[in-house]
């Protein structure tokens, strides 16, 4: 209960959080965002690690002149596709042999294939709106290497990706955060962004039960033999 408790005031508090960090750490701050970044991207295990917002909390700071913006957005660039590409890595040589177990219940064969043959028809494109979608974004790379998407593909929608999302979120809070009603309710802007990243896994997460719950009615109100 209190690891949940401070998970919440980090998030809520982000600003508070950072601030700390840059004054007792200085020119570290730099290191500890580029491994935030990283492991959030690159570590299945670490899904829960602040991205979007400690990318909008690092551009408010650099707005007021406490970290370089130029130098966050190389660094934080680079750390997300960097954590991409391992994360793909690990599906890629790991995933096949975890998968390889026809009876399991979580890791079974069929979603090794079926993810192999989504990912060669949507694989471009997921790879690039899931740096959007907090937790999908983790998991994304790490699938697409399960499915072999081919690497060359891979790393060129990785590279826009990485690109896209930080340079938005970043440039965002560095240009908009320090605007006076964007500083008084720092903490609502950061539950917005969290909640709009989140929207789009909710909504289609819903569309699916619903055609789960459609195809079953259907199924039950077949005439039986």
């Amino acid at each position: 209960m209190e690891l949940i408790r401070q998970f919440i005031d980090l998030f809520l508090h982000l600003d508070d959080h950072l601030k700390e960090v840059i004054e007792q750490y200085g020119g570290w701050t730099y290191l500890i965002l580029f491994l935030v970044v990283f492991c959030e991207t690159g570590l299945v295990v670490t899904p829960i690690l602040p991205g979007d917002s400690l990318l909008f909390a690092a551009g408010t700071f650099a707005g007021l002149g406490m970290l370089d913006v130029k130098l966050l957005f190389v660094l934080l660039t680079i750390a997300a596709i960097l954590g991409d590409a391992v994360n793909y890595a690990c599906g890629h040589y790991i995933g096949p042999k975890v998968f390889r177990y026809e009876g399991g219940w979580f890791f079974r064969r069929e979603y090794l294939d079926r993810t192999s043959r989504v990912y060669e028809k949507y694989g471009a494109k997921t790879i690039v709106l899931a740096r959007f979608i907090p937790i999908i974004r983790t998991f994304a790379p790490f699938l697409a290497g399960v499915g072999r998407m081919s690497y060359p593909k891979f790393a060129a929608y990785n590279i826009i990706g990485g690109i896209v999302w930080v340079g938005l979120f970043l440039f965002a809070g560095h240009w908009f955060g320090n605007m006076p009603m964007v500083r008084k309710n720092f903490t609502l802007v950061i539950l917005a962004i969290i909640v709009i990243s989140v929207l789009p896994g909710f909504i289609e997460f819903f569309r699916a039960w619903l055609r789960r719950r459609s195809l079953e009615r259907s199924a039950s109100a077949e005439p039986r033999p």
